[in-house]
């Protein structure tokens, strides 16, 4: 199977687990990406048990409302309303569950909304599935007034090669940086150091809240993993 088939197999599988665990009535937090695109293109015989969705980017926001698919604001839910999954792709993801996320721009708002879910759902193909987090550039969000001088520091700091992604702006008005060249092998620490640059609203790395659940497609299958079961 090409990337694209690998791709359509683990979205089929993601809508199969939705089924199978998202309660009735429930309210879907929903991330992005093409993956993503593809597991809300596949959400019609789930409709009448999704109550709404909360979206991580204007994109997914739009593609939910064209399933018609209500989208609820993250500040509009009741108090202590909690979202039972989140479901959203990786741009890289290690045996732990630690994750690079963020190429496509909305890791801010991803990074949110799976802080507000009960379980993350990380749905991806085999070659998202790496040892060293780092290959992928690994993306940080940062305010414009702030992007030189971080670009400055973070490659002193890191050692990183740190290209600024021209030609883009965020849902939130900000600016990306991407760092090159990185092998991350403590991705818990440099996740909250990065927290403290700042200026930097974001980083990519999603390692102290990673995923709970791994759907990837193989081209032997489709595999789910827990990671309590991966972590033992």
């Amino acid at each position: 199977m090409n990337q694209n088939e690998l791709k359509a197999a683990a979205a089929a599988a993601a809508v199969q687990y939705l089924a199978q665990h998202l309660p009735a009535d429930a309210i879907l937090g929903m991330g992005t990406g093409s993956t993503i695109n593809l597991v809300i293109d596949a959400l019609a015989p789930l409709k009448d048990r999704i109550r709404a969705a909360v979206s991580s980017s204007e994109a997914s926001t739009q593609r939910l409302a064209a399933q018609g698919i209500a989208v609820l604001d993250l500040n509009d839910l009741p108090m202590g309303t909690e979202l039972p999954i989140y479901i959203d792709g990786a741009d890289e993801i290690n045996p732990r569950f630690h994750m690079i996320k963020g190429g496509g721009g909305a890791l801010t708002r991803e990074k949110i909304v799976a802080s507000a879910a009960r379980t993350f759902v990380c749905v991806c193909d085999a070659s998202k599935e790496v040892d060293t987090l780092g290959a992928f550039p690994l993306p940080v969000e940062v305010i414009p007034l702030a992007r030189e001088h971080l670009a400055r520091r973070l490659a002193a700091d890191l050692g990183a090669r740190v290209q600024w992604r021209t030609d883009f702006v965020t849902d939130n008005g900000n600016h990306i940086l991407d760092l090159h060249g990185l092998a991350i092998t403590e991705p818990v620490a440099l996740e909250e150091a990065l927290n403290h640059y700042p200026g930097l609203v974001t980083n990519g790395l999603f390692a102290r809240r990673g995923a709970d659940v791994l759907i990837s497609a193989h081209a032997d299958g489709v595999r789910l993993r827990n990671k309590t079961a991966t972590s033992a």
